[in-house]
């Protein structure tokens, strides 16, 4: 009698998304979508913004946030019950400091910082706590993530590198709930402030900013670096799956290990990137007006990152073209 193997399709375990997680980014989409309709028909201002900008980018943050958690738990085949778990709590923060921010906004208050009155500061010191909750909850499943080699080199190590970099953006943003100097003077004084902590360095809140993202363009803002250093956790990985597909065109990337040098070089430039950014900020300098020792330190890491990915190329040009990736 001659039996026949199944299919190896069909002996591989299905992959569950994680529910939580995808109803996060759905939730968030219908949030943007809210914000949006909100930016049309109300033209409140909140600290200088219009009143539903904070939850519209808040909203598209969350979303991509949740949707790649979600997607890289499905990729681990290890301790997944304790990654479903914090995925999980990551959700819940999520949604409720979200419904934060729009109770702030539907009563026209700023939502960060605020101290204007004791349920502002409450509501700010609650966002606080839950935000450590998020970080904590969010390293737990960067390590179960970590855990997993996928068949890719470059992809494991895009990952574990975008959610390291991700976990030290979110981190950054403790830079801004420290006082400023004009309020620690009122402080000082024993006067009345209503609000701690500020996005912007040498400049209040709330003046000339870019259009959509509102950073500052005349003084440092921290919410660059801690954007940039957040999405690493979608830039990485994309990086590492793009030159994955251009792999079987391109001979240059054909090698496995070229691809990883490649992820490697990346991941430098991009950590290199959120110092860099961070520094500009903390100096009191606007993104779009960097000075000539911020040029220098911009244009060295450029070159540097440029001779390197060059002797990457060239000597994967030296040693032939191997097989193309399997994945």
């Amino acid at each position: 009698m001659i039996t026949t193997s199944p299919p190896a399709r069909a002996l591989e375990p299905r992959v569950h998304w994680h529910r939580p997680l995808i109803a996060l980014s759905a939730a968030m989409v219908a949030v943007v979508l809210v914000s949006a309709i909100g930016l049309l028909v109300d033209d409140r201002l909140i600290n200088g913004s219009p009143a539903w900008s904070k939850p519209l980018k808040f909203g598209i943050s969350f979303a991509l946030f949740g949707a790649t958690l979600a997607w890289m738990l499905t990729l681990s085949r290890r301790a997944r019950r304790t990654g479903w778990w914090a995925g999980t709590v990551v959700a819940v923060i999520s949604i409720a400091e979200m419904a934060l921010v729009l109770t702030q906004v539907v009563r026209g208050k700023t939502s960060h910082f605020n101290t204007e009155t004791e349920f502002d500061d409450t509501l700010f010191n609650l966002m606080g706590q839950m935000i450590l909750i998020l970080w904590i909850a969010t390293f737990v499943v960067s390590v179960v993530v970590s855990l997993q080699r996928q068949q890719e080199p470059a992809t494991t190590w895009a990952i574990r590198f975008g959610l390291g970099l991700s976990l030290i953006g979110m981190l950054l943003a403790f830079f801004m709930t420290d006082a400023t100097p004009e309020q620690r003077a009122e402080l000082n004084a024993n006067r009345p402030v209503t609000a701690i902590g500020a996005h912007s360095v040498g400049v209040p809140d709330g003046g000339p900013s870019m259009p959509v993202t509102g950073w500052s363009t005349t003084g440092g803002d921290l919410r660059i670096p801690h954007f940039v250093g957040i999405h690493a956790l979608q830039a990485l990985p994309l990086l590492s799956l793009l030159l994955v597909a251009l792999a079987a065109k391109h001979p240059l990337l054909a090698k496995a290990s070229t691809r990883l040098h490649l992820t490697l070089i990346a991941t430098a430039g991009y950590t290199a990137t959120i110092a860099l950014l961070t520094w500009q900020a903390l100096r009191g300098q606007a993104l779009l007006h960097p000075d000539t020792t911020t040029l220098t330190a911009a244009g060295t890491l450029i070159a540097v990152l440029a001779i390197a990915t060059t002797a990457v190329l060239s000597r994967s040009a030296r040693s032939g073209r191997p097989a193309p990736p399997t994945c």
